[in-house]
């Protein structure tokens, strides 16, 4: 185990984050307060071009989350999970679209079915996220996107860009309301315990919210309730077509840091709205593609770690009934039992990547706070934090431990790799372009082969 880790407050009683959690209107109880926040896996099957074999999870998909589960997390939430195949945030993540079938003969049902068993696996609460990109999906998928108005995305992702959407048309926003629901009915007879849409970072939820986005005059613009209206037809369709204990939650943008954004006032509002609605629980989070909202914005944060818990203090006490999560930045359990002072449970994203047992040796006092990296991956919130946590989910859905890059071996192999990949990246093209998203280096990763990183990159790039 790592003995370089982030300074944690000595003698800290942790006994509060392994207290149940009973959320309202599902009456599912979690175990503790710590949820696995999402992260997107680009784990299950890909095809550039036979849409049958996309978006299945397989068996170390399911690895993956069977050692969250084993890590003591309350409740799991999935990385993306799409709704729809011809518009999606990655490829190379699950896909549950409007002809998804829940019959015993369907690879993707089944593949879910074992997804589900394995984030259940040791007594936590999995549920599945949600999601439609709207103008979000890359151009080099979507030439054109969906979005709540023709309000384009101008941004360059390792080499993609966006194109210009077209206003949803009010069949659209029926056939998207009804993929919502059907994906959480498929998840439901899957096993899931319940599902979150995705409602922030920018995606097709949150563009609707977010007036810089949504310029409609109809009933899905102007108003802040018109604005979610999108978002209040699709829970009510989720709560008419599943079980009555089916947990229902939404992550939502507590700030969006940008001009005509998201503000804390509007979130709140939001949060009142969405309770009406009977949300289990509200995951905040932060920032958009646009303005991103990883990182801490002055010393008063960075202290208390959380990135957005200032803006939750100011949304949590609006709600009586519906829970709330905060997720982002929380490396200790000294902040995380400070949290839990202001909000109900405490969401960890890229630390669980590296350390899927975190929960587990928190609670037990065994460790006090996660794997603090070398100084260069520290130093770098996007890319490299960012890069680390997608490359050690197919590591340990491989079965294997994750890198410690507190050891300066294995970080300068996991550096080099992935400025590698994202050189090799740029010279591809065609179908390519879609597969470099699969983090392909890992292919022939084993367990103290941390070179056959860089050898495999070597290979792309030639």
């Amino acid at each position: 185990m790592s003995s370089n880790r982030y300074p944690g407050r000595p003698g800290v009683d942790s006994s509060p984050l392994g207290q149940p959690l009973t959320f309202p209107f599902s009456g599912r109880t979690a175990k503790n307060r710590f949820m696995k926040a999402s992260t997107t896996e680009k784990m299950a099957s890909w095809h550039p071009t036979d849409q049958s074999r996309q978006g299945i999870p397989g068996p170390e998909l399911a690895t993956l989350y069977r050692a969250w589960s084993a890590g003591d997390f309350g409740v799991i939430l999935t990385g993306n999970m799409l709704i729809d195949r011809t518009n999606i945030e990655s490829p190379g993540n699950t896909i549950v679209p409007i002809t998804a079938d829940p019959s015993p003969t369907s690879p993707l049902f089944t593949g879910l079915q074992a997804l589900a068993a394995a984030g259940k696996s040791h007594g936590s609460l999995i549920l599945g996220q949600l999601n439609h990109p709207g103008r979000q999906a890359v151009a080099s998928i979507q030439p054109d996107p969906v979005s709540a108005s023709d309000v384009q995305l101008h941004f360059d992702f390792l080499g993609e860009t966006f194109a210009k959407p077209h206003p949803a048309s009010l069949d659209e926003i029926r056939d998207i309301t009804a993929a919502f629901v059907h994906a959480a009915v498929v998840l439901d007879k899957a096993g899931f315990d319940g599902v979150q849409l995705h409602g922030a970072h920018g995606y097709l939820l949150a563009q609707f919210l977010a007036e810089t986005t949504n310029l409609r005059t109809d009933a899905y613009g102007g108003s802040l309730e018109n604005r979610a209206r999108l978002i209040t037809d699709i829970a009510d369709g989720i709560r008419a077509q599943t079980r009555p204990d089916f947990i229902l939650a939404i992550k939502v943008n507590s700030v969006e840091f940008q001009a005509g954004g998201l503000t804390t006032e509007d979130a709140a509002q939001l949060c009142v709205l969405l309770e009406r609605h009977t949300f289990d629980f509200v995951e905040l989070s932060g920032g958009t593609y646009e303005e991103l909202g990883f990182y801490h914005r002055k010393e008063s944060t960075k202290k208390r770690e959380a990135f957005f818990l200032e803006f939750a203090e100011m949304i949590a006490p609006r709600l009586t009934k519906t829970k709330t999560y905060v997720t982002g930045g929380l490396k200790s359990a000294g902040a995380m039992v400070d949290a839990l002072k202001s909000v109900d449970g405490v969401g960890l994203a890229r630390v669980a990547n590296s350390e899927p047992n975190l929960p587990r040796d928190i609670l037990s006092g065994k460790v006090a706070a996660a794997i603090r990296p070398v100084e260069a991956i520290y130093q770098d919130e996007f890319a490299l934090q960012g890069g680390l946590a997608a490359v050690q989910m197919p590591i340990v859905g491989k079965g294997l431990q994750p890198l410690d890059v507190s050891d300066p071996v294995a970080a300068e192999a996991f550096i080099n790799g992935l400025a590698g990949w994202m050189k090799a990246l740029r010279h591809k093209d065609g179908d390519d372009v879609l597969e470099h998203f699969k983090v392909d280096f890992l292919k022939r990763v084993d367990e103290g082969a941390l070179e056959s990183v860089v050898e495999a990159v070597e290979e792309g790039a030639r």
